[in-house]
């Protein structure tokens, strides 16, 4: 692969990983799978490009993309826990809902940033190139939300969340008032869903409606590659690897569109069938060490 594709692929990876962050707050931690993701990151992306547009300057326009992530995790959590909605339901209304949001947000199905400026453009002053500034610009923040992740997941309210995610009965019995957890867990991640959305945004040049579509598998593919490939158990080591699973996703793809294998039209597919080979993988295992101790007792 020639250095811009790797460039490019690694820097996609490292801004998606946000967005995977929060998947994996809510996939593995709080063990609810949240549909609400693909409304969420082209929500983050509309308003940072709507204000950018508008002369805002893009550290704030930026700053306001999770907070209107929050707000629109904190109404599934309520859908789900006052109003007795499935989570996949609930996930699901809210995302078909901020899709009119965000055209009107928008007022048009995209738009663009090519002349505008950006926080990359702040990170490469002093002499340091574009694409230098762009990697500088998304390491920071991965390696700041990282820190601010692991250590939320060690205070009082992350230990809570992460027991919900485990055991939600036992917490109940212990005074823990869940739904706050859950609602809690819900708003932190897509927060961080929709502060994906508006990096994306700034580095591809555009905000699109449609651009969410399909982001919680691609969240899935990179949670579960950084498992298979790194399979630490401390929380430190997992945030970390659903991190490098984001990049090592990004640039699988690149390689495989590279080499010819799949066409670009072929993409969520090939996501498709990744994830769901990662997910029946452990149960096949099983399968299999199963049938080859049959096999060894009736010999």
């Amino acid at each position: 692969m020639s250095a811009v594709v790797i460039h490019g692929a690694i820097l996609l990876g490292l801004l998606y990983a946000i967005m995977v962050l929060g998947v994996f707050l809510t996939f593995r931690v709080l063990n609810y799978a949240d549909l609400t993701v693909d409304g969420s990151l082209p929500l983050g992306a509309a308003i940072t490009a709507s204000l950018i547009a508008t002369g805002t300057n893009p550290f704030l326009a930026t700053l306001v993309a999770p907070l209107l992530g929050a707000v629109a995790g904190l109404i599934t959590g309520i859908l789900h826990t006052k109003f007795s909605i499935t989570p996949l339901l609930s996930g699901i209304l809210t995302s078909i809902g901020l899709y009119s949001i965000n055209l009107r947000i928008m007022n048009s199905p995209n738009i663009s940033l090519l002349r505008a400026t950006t926080v990359y453009d702040y990170f490469s002053l002093g002499g340091l190139s574009a694409r230098t500034g762009e990697y500088l610009a998304a390491g920071v923040v991965v390696v700041i939300l990282v820190l601010l992740l692991y250590s939320f997941l060690h205070t009082e309210s992350g230990l809570a969340v992460r027991a919900t995610g485990d055991n939600e009965i036992m917490m109940r019995s212990q005074g823990v008032n869940t739904d706050n957890m859950k609602i809690l867990g819900l708003s932190l991640s897509n927060a961080l869903v929709a502060l994906s959305g508006a990096m994306i945004a700034q580095y591809q040049g555009f905000a699109d409606v449609n651009m969410g579509i399909g982001t919680i598998i691609v969240g899935l593919a990179s949670v579960i590659i950084g498992e298979v490939l790194f399979g630490v158990k401390s929380i430190l080591g997992k945030v970390v690897a659903v991190v490098f699973g984001s990049v090592v996703y990004r640039l699988a793809i690149a390689l495989v569109l590279r080499l010819g294998f799949i066409e670009h039209t072929d993409l969520r597919l090939f996501t498709a069938l990744l994830v769901t080979l990662a997910l029946i993988a452990p149960e096949l295992s099983k399968k299999f060490q199963a049938n080859a101790g049959s096999k060894r007792l009736s010999a």
